[in-house]
């Protein structure tokens, strides 16, 4: 009597296919476990079959072992398969019948799985083993039992076996491969152990049904009596739900008892798998007969997928997700893309020219959905990634099926319809209104689209949608915000121009936006101040809607107000995109004089920021200070301030100290921010003295306002005035304004304390320190897109560098960062450069000077990162 362990690497030869070398090196270290182990539990190895092994052993329990330690040790996947029975060994070799049963009992396993036929099974004591029922195996004349070894470190989960048996059920095999959902399989076969009603739910063609099907499939073996499929899609009356299960069951109506009671009581003691798909129209009926079915059964497991929840007290939803789309073309979406395309052109690949970013696009594009996905990817018959990409705004038209039936799901038309169709009037006008969202929206805003001042009618409205997939709501921000993915929002815009009421909610919509300036600036205006940042953040896209829908339209008003307050509270976060909607206004706001036009030129004058001429900024300036100085404008939170700006650009600060005295003789400054900045302007112009006696109190007065934008502006202003008098005391303010301005979210300020904080430690405090705020100012700089600030941190490193002696990639940088306006704020850099010249001698200094200058700007801020980096490592490590 004798044990055989058969072993076999699962998928070999697509392994050595896809990479011979790997494969090589793997069988190498595969082997020696094997005849290690093999040998350590006093086994015999006398055959091969192909990359695997075959070895006989005197004891049942050490084959088991054996094979136990192997898959803990194995890193390919490897099956593994043992019988005990009479043999002869002949030659070095063994001949019986036992060794045929060992081979198809481990032909019927997967990789990873240890199975025993029960001739094996029944030898062993204390070992873990799950009973997989009396199985049919090729070339056996009759069923094996079969167990699988269950052990520490072993998986447990594996597909249906390989066998010969006819499954129960009617669960057809897919067609087509299952791509990028395995965690979502593994959690959901957990799901399915521990809930007797499962429901999967989601949007129309984001895969419900394949991984439901996928998931009962691999489900199908501890269900003895089958995994039983029923689509509901086709059953219109709700009446007949219990009589189309019925049929698929072969279970007749039982005399005194509905047809809902007799598939109930047909069940009793039944352990099956039942999955009901595309329960949403039908979903009350389905749900009486969930009821009776696991009433009356406490064997019976269901499996439902729904664009909403069947609403049985057992149930346990679980919403699919679209497939990723963030990992580019490793992503799960990509991957479904190419494999689909390579089923109608057998050459598709990435490697083309442009293909791999336009895939990628498109399954971004499309939200991730797998119908939409697989329907893209069935036109590379006939066009290339690229051309279905650019077509991808005509959706509906592009994304079609073949023409043999065109069912549900044959269209992505077809699919959203579905939805769509089954929504009540209500449901419908919301969601048509809500489509004219970019980026998502709130009970609020959504109450304004819909015209109503009802937040509970509206709200049970947004909450039948979320719970019919139609919408998500995001609550991770403690509050909830609503948005619908891109096709589905493209579906509703085309039904609300279909009703005629899309100028009418368009003008809703934009009438919302502008209608929040007070609200949002008043909130600007308090302790609450980050608040108003975040909703510019997250309201940009539907700002950038309302402001485009309303200039379109010639709304004036409605336009300016958008620009204004989204450009003004954008500045703050260094987002400059609204500066160009006030550029934009500004020649229609002068022809009518418009009361806003003041505003306009203030927030137009800071253009220089973005890149704009200085031109431009200058012309804007003077506009204002003409407007404003015949008293024919207003300019909220002593703006006005803000124009002596630009000068500062032209290496001409004493004008912004003209324009900031005059504008404090008129009272108007009523948030200190002007009297900030002539502190800024006199530090800049050279005059210290007067700096420090006009920021006397300037700090009490910001404080006063509890405007943190006021009061970290004041303590940037205070330690410019003060750090060539007074480094230390600097130091303090310039590092207390920088933690205000960070926790407030404003950037504009934060970039600027850090670049100043930086020049000061550099000489008076901490190098490493230095670095870490160069590097905070450039990169907000740089994300930003204001290359005229950039130059400030830039100069500041390169006289850091010249301090530390590392003259090259100080003069370097130089030549990029000198211009009159970095002189200026960088008073510093001008020494630096004289002393380079001096190290270097000023042919060497001239030609770093002009190789920076010539550089771009991303690869200037990519040399300064290095030079930032080695200079941090020198201070750490001096030897």
């Amino acid at each position: 009597m004798v044990t055989f362990l058969f072993t076999d690497v699962e998928g070999s030869t697509r392994r050595w296919e896809a990479d011979a070398d790997a494969m090589r090196a793997a069988l190498v270290v595969h082997d020696k476990v094997l005849r290690t182990l093999i040998e350590a539990y006093d086994g015999f190895l006398f055959s091969h079959t192909g990359d695997g092994f075959v070895a006989a052993f005197a004891s049942p329990m050490c084959a088991v072992n054996a094979a136990i330690d192997e898959q803990r040790e194995l890193s390919l996947p490897v099956r593994m398969g043992l019988a005990t029975g009479e043999a002869e060994l002949r030659d070095g070799d063994y001949f019986g019948t036992v060794l045929n049963r060992a081979a198809q009992v481990m032909a019927a396993g997967h990789g990873g799985q240890i199975l025993l036929a029960e001739s094996t099974a029944g030898l062993l004591s204390g070992v873990d083993l799950l009973d997989l029922g009396p199985r049919r195996l090729r070339d056996l004349p009759t069923p094996v039992q079969v167990f699988q070894v269950q052990a520490e470190g072993l998986p447990e989960d594996f597909p249906p076996l390989r066998t010969l048996d006819p499954t129960p059920g009617n669960l057809r095999p897919q067609t087509t491969s299952f791509i990028g959902r395995e965690p979502e399989v593994a959690e959901l076969q957990a799901a399915v152990k521990a809930h007797r009603l499962l429901t999967l739910t989601g949007v129309g063609g984001v895969g419900k049904t394949r991984l439901a099907v996928e998931v009962a499939a691999r489900r199908a073996d501890e269900f003895p009596d089958g995994v039983w499929f029923f689509e509901l899609a086709a059953v219109t009356d709700p009446a007949a739900v219990p009589d189309a299960v019925a049929a698929v069951l072969g279970i007749t109506q039982q005399p005194g008892k509905t047809v809902t009671e007799s598939v109930a009581s047909a069940l009793e003691g039944r352990v099956r798998l039942l999955v009901f798909d595309n329960c949403e129209h039908v979903v009350d009926s389905v749900a009486d007969l969930v009821e009776a079915i696991l009433a009356a059964s406490a064997t019976v497991t269901i499996l439902a997928t729904s664009r909403e929840a069947v609403g049985v007290s057992e149930e346990q939803l679980w919403r699919v997700p679209s497939l990723d789309v963030n990992s580019g073309t490793e992503s799960a979406a990509v991957h479904l893309f190419v494999d689909r395309a390579h089923s109608v052109v057998s050459d598709f690949s990435l490697a083309q020219p442009g293909e791999a970013d336009a895939v990628v696009e498109i399954c971004r594009r499309l939200d991730g959905i797998p119908l939409a996905i697989e329907l893209a990817a069935s036109r590379m018959a006939s066009m290339t990634a690229s051309e279905v990409r650019d077509r991808l705004d005509q959706r509906f038209r592009l994304l079609v099926g073949s023409r043999r039936g065109l069912a549900r799901h044959q269209t992505l038309r077809h699919a959203v319809a579905w939805s769509y169709d089954h929504l009540d009037d209500a449901e419908k006008a919301l969601l048509e209104r809500c489509s004219v969202f970019a980026g998502g929206f709130d009970l609020q805003s959504a109450c304004a689209v819909m015209g109503s001042d009802d937040d509970f009618a509206t709200l049970d409205l947004l909450d039948a949608l979320v719970r019919k997939s139609l919408l998500v709501a995001d609550r991770s921000a403690g509050r909830t915000r609503f948005s619908m993915l891109e096709t589905i929002r493209q579906f509703a815009e085309e039904q609300l121009a279909a009703s005629g009421a899309a100028e009418e909610v368009r003008a809703a919509h934009a009438r919302y936006f502008a209608g929040r300036e007070a609200d949002i600036m008043a909130l600007w205006d308090s302790p609450r101040q980050r608040e108003a940042y975040e909703w510019f953040t997250i309201e940009l896209a539907n700002l950038r809607t309302a402001f485009r829908w309303a200039a379109d339209h010639g709304d004036l008003d409605m336009a300016a107000t958008i620009a204004t307050y989204a450009a003004f509270v954008g500045y703050l976060v260094e987002n400059y995109e609204p500066m160009a909607w006030v550029e934009e206004l500004i020649e229609p706001a002068r022809a009518v004089e418009h009361p806003r036009l003041a505003g306009l030129y203030v927030i137009a004058s800071q253009c220089w920021m973005a890149g704009r001429p200085i031109e431009a900024a200058i012309h804007y300036s003077d506009a204002a200070q003409t407007i404003l100085s015949k008293g024919r404008g207003e300019v909220s939170f002593g703006l006005e301030g803000w124009l002596g700006g630009p000068y500062l650009f032209l290496g001409q600060p004493e004008r912004w100290v003209e324009w900031s005295r005059t504008q404090l003789e008129r009272g108007r400054d009523t948030h200190a921010s002007t009297r900030a900045g002539l502190v800024i302007a006199l530090t800049m112009a050279g005059s210290g003295k007067e700096a420090m006696a006009a920021a006397e109190g300037l700090i009490d007065a910001a404080e006063a306002t509890r405007n943190p934008f006021a009061l970290s502006y004041a303590l940037l202003a205070y330690g410019l005035a003060c750090r060539d008098a007074n480094p230390l005391s600097a130091l303090d303010v310039l590092r207390r304004g920088l933690v205000i301005a960070r926790d407030n979210g404003n950037r504009f300020n934060e970039s600027n304390l850090a670049h100043s904080l930086a020049g000061l430690e550099a000489e008076h405090g901490d190098p490493l320190a230095a670095l870490d705020h160069l590097t905070l100012g450039l990169r907000n700089y740089h994300d930003s897109g204001n290359t005229t600030n950039m130059r400030n941190p830039l100069a500041i490193l390169a006289a850091l560098l010249d301090r530390l002696g590392r003259y090259e990639p100080a003069a370097t940088i130089a030549g990029f960062a000198l211009a009159p306006f970095t002189a200026l704020v960088v008073p510093e850099i001008t020494t630096a450069i004289t002393h380079l010249r001096g190290v270097l001698g000023d042919q060497t200094y001239e030609s770093l000077a002009r190789k920076g200058e010539t550089m771009s700007t991303a690869a200037m801020v990519t040399y300064a990162y290095d030079q930032i980096d080695q200079a941090r490592t020198e201070l750490e490590h001096p030897s």
